[in-house]
């Protein structure tokens, strides 16, 4: 009867309280920041999971970034917001923790020192 109990909780509880978080993520050394503004999967082949955080996290930026470049952009100086985007990659890679992976264009996964 407890088993049975336990089961029909876990099948209620939200999946959303079992997902991986980002910073949950950076630390297991599963996803990093790409010098694209967003995050990526250090591994080429992510589970489900990750490609799943990666994917929602990544959209939640890129409409952040069209804000502001909606926000900044003019007729005279038109920003994108990949632009955007890549300026705000330098003040990530900046704030990340040690330990976190980062790639630079071009180039491999790196651990932040």
């Amino acid at each position: 009867m407890v088993r049975r109990l336990i089961w029909v909780f876990l099948l209620l509880v939200p999946t959303a309280a079992f997902a991986l978080t980002l910073d949950e993520a950076r630390q297991q050394g599963l996803v990093g920041e790409d010098s694209t503004g967003f995050v990526a999967s250090v591994s080429s082949q992510p589970s489900a999971e990750v490609r799943a955080l990666v994917d929602d996290v990544n959209a939640q930026r890129r409409v952040v970034y069209e804000k502001i470049a909606k926000d900044t952009s003019t007729a005279a100086d038109p920003v994108t917001a990949d632009d955007v985007a890549r300026l705000g990659a330098g003040k990530i890679f900046d704030r990340a923790a040690p330990g976190t992976y980062l790639r630079a264009s071009g180039q491999s996964w790196q651990k932040k020192p």
